[in-house]
């Protein structure tokens, strides 16, 4: 679990010292996540951030039954299940009308996270709000997943380069390609890997001969 939680440490530091440096009208900036603004998806990653804090206060499942790149399946991007998030993410930007408001949230919440992943037990489970099982160290990628992709797309809001870190990169990219070597010849690097792999680039007839040739899926992923 040590690589996901360094680069869930990595990723969420970086992501909070971009948010602090913001001025307030980039909050109304339009995001390649339409309908949301930055303030709607900066509120729907501290949510996500948060969220493994309190799961790990339930009772625990018997046992792991979803891995990461299983948690990025279809039914969770259902029309229903994408009106609830995108609903739900405007709902907190109404609770963080301000950069220096998204900016202590998003710290506080990520913090208690890594804090409440330090005092786990080895082994422990906990259920999604989807209803998956999952090994603590398996939901933690996909955090740093979400936190990572979704930088991405703050970083073409806001016009800059993306700001993505090597460990993050690294945990997305196994979890991405299960762990198989992405094919030579497409000459990807990471950043491409994770645009392509989640719809953020068009993928080719040629390219998606390669990734399944390789073995490669593409994830469910949305906004």
């Amino acid at each position: 679990m040590e690589p996901a939680r360094a680069a869930f440490r990595d990723e969420c530091a970086r992501l909070e010292r971009v948010v602090h440096g913001l001025d307030e009208a980039a909050l109304d900036r339009p995001t390649p996540c339409p309908p949301w603004l930055v303030r709607d998806l900066l509120a729907h990653v501290v949510t996500g951030v948060g969220r493994l804090a309190g799961m790990l206060a339930e009772p625990a499942p018997p046992r792991a039954e979803v891995d990461a790149a299983g948690y990025f399946g279809a039914a969770k991007f259902s029309p229903p299940v994408d009106r609830e998030r995108i609903d739900g993410a405007r709902r907190a930007a109404r609770e963080l009308p301000g950069v220096t408001e998204v900016a202590r949230e998003f710290g506080r919440a990520w913090r208690a996270t890594d804090t409440a992943v330090a005092d786990a037990p080895a082994g422990r489970v906990v259920r999604t709000r989807h209803g998956d099982a999952m090994a603590v160290g398996e939901f933690l990628r996909t955090r740093v997943v979400e936190v990572a992709v979704h930088g991405l797309d703050l970083a073409d809001a806001l016009d800059r380069s993306p700001w993505t870190t090597p460990t993050a990169a690294a945990v997305v990219v196994d979890v991405l390609t299960g762990g198989r070597p992405v094919p030579a010849r497409l000459g990807w690097d990471a950043l491409t890997v994770l645009r392509k792999a989640t719809g953020r680039l068009p993928v080719t007839d040629a390219e998606r001969t390669a990734l399944a040739e390789a073995g490669i899926r593409r994830l469910a992923f949305g906004g």
